[in-house]
């Protein structure tokens, strides 16, 4: 009964933050260009995923260091708060799914702040999210992809999509592996799960706490090479989180 209610109270108040957030932004927009906007709406998403963390009892633990360069960020999927969790710790523009788009409130905030949305199941809009990560990665700034293209509860990576990894290497940009894991299996947000009943089941305890490791960047012009490299790195990773946890108890 108190996680439930833990997890009521907790999902109540991040709705009226966010709404009151969201608010405030479109009204501001309404006086400033689509450039000024845009920036604008980067620091809000970067403050709102901060602070979101402490209102939702998030426990992010650190493994690496965190990079210096920008590149291709890619890493295993387990739930949609992976791209937040690792936002928390680097500014990036995430590859999310096109569903999300339409949730309430978060799909406002992924649009203004500059999410790529791509419909897996579509040839042309995974092309044209594949031009798009090409060409925010020539002008500087990372990218975060989640080549495995679903979520899953499995120890270790499904296979990874190339088309990433192509793009990288046509301008020589870093790719940089992050794994990522969450103490509860439970949290993953898998199969046929619903955004309200898995805010409340994840978030309904004190902690959530998520384990994440940065990798150096990885520079080749062999798309396969950086795939199987990032990929056993994860993997590797993954089994570690998973014995330590295992160890705990």
């Amino acid at each position: 009964m108190f996680s439930f209610l833990l997890g009521i109270l907790r999902f109540i108040l991040f709705v009226i933050y966010v709404s009151f957030f969201s608010v405030l932004y479109y009204l501001i927009s309404l006086f400033f260009s689509k450039e000024k906007n845009s920036r604008n709406a980067i620091l809000l998403r970067d403050f709102l995923i901060r602070t979101a963390n402490l209102l939702l009892g998030i426990r992010i633990i650190v493994y690496g260091e965190k990079p210096t360069v920008q590149g291709l960020i890619v890493a295993n999927h387990r739930s949609y708060f992976d791209p937040i969790a690792i936002i928390n710790k680097v500014h990036a523009f995430p590859v999310g799914k096109k569903e999300v788009e339409s949730w309430p409130l978060i799909g406002y905030l992924c649009k203004i702040s500059g999410v790529l949305f791509v419909k897996r199941s579509c040839q042309q809009s995974r092309q044209e999210t594949a031009e798009s990560i090409l060409e925010i990665l020539s002008k500087g700034y990372s990218v975060i992809n989640f080549p495995e293209g679903t979520t899953h509860t499995l120890s270790t990576t499904t296979e990874f999509k190339q088309g990433s990894f192509v793009m990288a290497t046509k301008i020589k940009a870093a790719v940089i592996p992050v794994a990522i894991d969450y103490k509860e299996k439970t949290d993953a947000f898998v199969g046929d799960d619903t955004f309200v009943p898995h805010f409340l089941k994840c978030f309904g305890k004190r902690t959530t706490e998520i384990k994440m490791t940065f990798f150096s960047p990885l520079y080749s012009d062999d798309s396969e090479f950086l795939l199987d490299t990032s990929k056993d790195l994860i993997d590797k990773e993954l089994l570690r989180y998973r014995k330590d946890w295992d160890n705990e108890k």
